[in-house]
């Protein structure tokens, strides 16, 4: 499908989804719009795809966020899509071991950073001819996850804020989707079981067979297959869908996370 004519704004989107996100719309023909705090992940990106515009920043700060709006108003004259993809994985551990600090951060990041990035889009999605958001939430919105509560909580936020804008803006033809990806090939996800096999005395190749155990399809999914997903939700052939929480993730069973 084309999108010659759409300009797309991506928050996170350096690394990891957000990038796979990036990459298939500028193979589309869009225009693209990367946000991103790391520095040397922003450099690389960009080394590698001249054709996007790129902003660093940490969306959990509403100056970060101001800039960023700034930096696409510069060059680009309308927006699209917005893909709130930003987010971090928060601390592994049981409730009384939580660790507030990183709670905190967890929902800035996750939450907070959501709805400062959609604030600002509103305005200018409002100008477009068939505007659409799309949060990247996570199986964690559907399902209860034990040793995970900020980011749970984060994920099933975004699925609150997704139903509630879908209603706000539908009047305005602004659609607005989630998705729902299960565990997804790659770094974070390698870091999040081995902190919990280590906090468990495990090996990690134990900790993988029981999140890969939580799917009907016995597997994780690629940062590409989300992508596909995003790609369509926001094209035209999904003009007429908002407000659906989409899960790409082979069936998620539940997410116990223990071994027995």
């Amino acid at each position: 499908m084309s999108d010659n004519n759409k300009t797309v704004l991506i928050s996170g989107g350096a690394s990891g989804i957000g990038r796979a996100i990036a990459e298939k719309f500028l193979a589309s023909g869009a225009a693209v719009h990367v946000c991103d705090v790391d520095e040397e992940t922003l450099e690389e990106f960009s080394s590698a795809n001249p054709g996007a515009t790129t902003t660093m920043a940490d969306i959990g700060s509403r100056e970060n966020v101001d800039r960023i709006f700034t930096d696409l108003r510069q060059h680009h004259d309308h927006l699209d899509v917005l893909v709130n993809n930003a987010g971090i994985a928060g601390p592994t551990a049981p409730v009384e071991e939580h660790d507030e600090d990183a709670w905190e951060q967890c929902i800035r990041v996750n939450l907070s950073g959501t709805f400062y990035m959609t604030k600002r889009a509103v305005p200018l999605l409002r100008k477009a001819a068939n505007g659409a958001i799309i949060n990247i939430s996570s199986t964690a919105a559907l399902h209860g996850y034990p040793r995970r509560s900020a980011y749970a909580a984060s994920k099933w936020a975004m699925i609150g804020l997704m139903k509630t804008w879908a209603m706000e803006l539908g009047p305005e033809g602004i659609r607005v989707n989630a998705v729902c990806p299960t565990s997804v090939s790659g770094a974070r996800i390698d870091a999040v079981m081995e902190r919990d096999a280590k906090q468990r005395g495990v090996p990690v190749e134990q900790i993988r067979d029981v999140y890969l155990r939580q799917t009907s399809m016995r597997t994780f999914i690629s940062p590409e297959e989300v992508a596909d997903t995003v790609l369509f939700l926001a094209s035209d052939s999904a003009k007429r869908i908002s407000g659906q929480a989409i899960s790409v993730d082979g069936h998620t069973e539940g997410l116990s996370n223990w071994l027995d």
